[in-house]
């Protein structure tokens, strides 16, 4: 079972408000060392703890991927926390470089990051894999954005099958709206990053393939049982019948 205390944790993204918080969550439970990785790393004066070493990690570049598994040859547990919204057209207007762009961000790169990690994480003990989903792999908004998580949700189950008998936790993370910049532009509600990092901890601790974050994640799932109009209400308006 993997524990965070005297881990080694690489996490993507880490200068966004969920990565920095999950940066700050692990050293708190008593990681051994935290690769903090974005495309431009703060300096180590910046973060103030000796435990973090900042690394340059483009997800969408297989160079940058390389290079990132080469300097940091002695993790245990990878996050895939990078992600973005390049576009919130619908799927009839979306254009080609977008929805490009958007599968490239939040479905391509992090599969990516695990291939390229896997050797890594099958040879260590305790070993997890964590990908940050979103309660739109389950619920269509936001257009391809949505179409982009639903692809790593189905990408995460299947690594989860391809690295259990390896002993590599897969986790799936699923949230709704975060209070960071990503999410300015709603007045919903928003889960803490703060609390999100303590929910992804607490379910590696506890061994969990999944981690449903807040109330509007676990009453989406709840609702896939049920019939398609259920998350779907404008799907329940009358429609003439020729």
């Amino acid at each position: 079972m993997p524990t965070i205390n005297n881990a080694v944790i690489l996490i993507t993204g880490s200068n966004g408000g969920i990565g920095t918080a999950l940066v700050h969550a692990a050293l708190a439970r008593g990681a051994a060392k935290v690769y903090a990785t974005a495309r431009t790393p703060r300096t180590p004066r910046t973060w103030d703890d000796e435990r973090i070493v900042p690394l340059t990690l483009d997800v969408t570049d297989t160079d940058s991927v390389s290079a990132a598994v080469a300097s940091a040859s002695d993790v245990t547990i990878v996050i895939n926390n990078a992600g973005g919204l390049p576009s919130t057209a619908s799927m009839l207007e979306v254009t080609d470089d977008d929805l490009r762009q958007t599968m490239e961000i939040n479905f391509f790169a992090p599969v990516r990051v695990a291939e390229a990690f896997a050797p890594l994480l099958t040879a260590a003990t305790g070993a997890a894999l964590v990908d940050i989903h979103s309660v739109a792999s389950w619920i269509a908004f936001g257009g391809a954005y949505s179409a982009s998580k639903a692809a790593i949700w189905s990408a995460t189950n299947a690594l989860r099958v391809e690295l259990a008998p390896h002993g590599v936790l897969v986790t799936g993370v699923h949230v709704g709206y975060v209070n960071t910049r990503m999410a300015a532009h709603t007045d919903d509600a928003k889960m803490e990053p703060t609390d999100l990092a303590s929910a992804v901890y607490d379910g590696i601790e506890a061994d969990a393939f999944e981690v449903i974050a807040d109330e509007l994640s676990a009453q989406v799932k709840a609702a896939l049982a049920g019939p398609i109009e259920a998350l779907y209400s404008q799907l329940e308006s009358d429609v003439p019948i020729a």
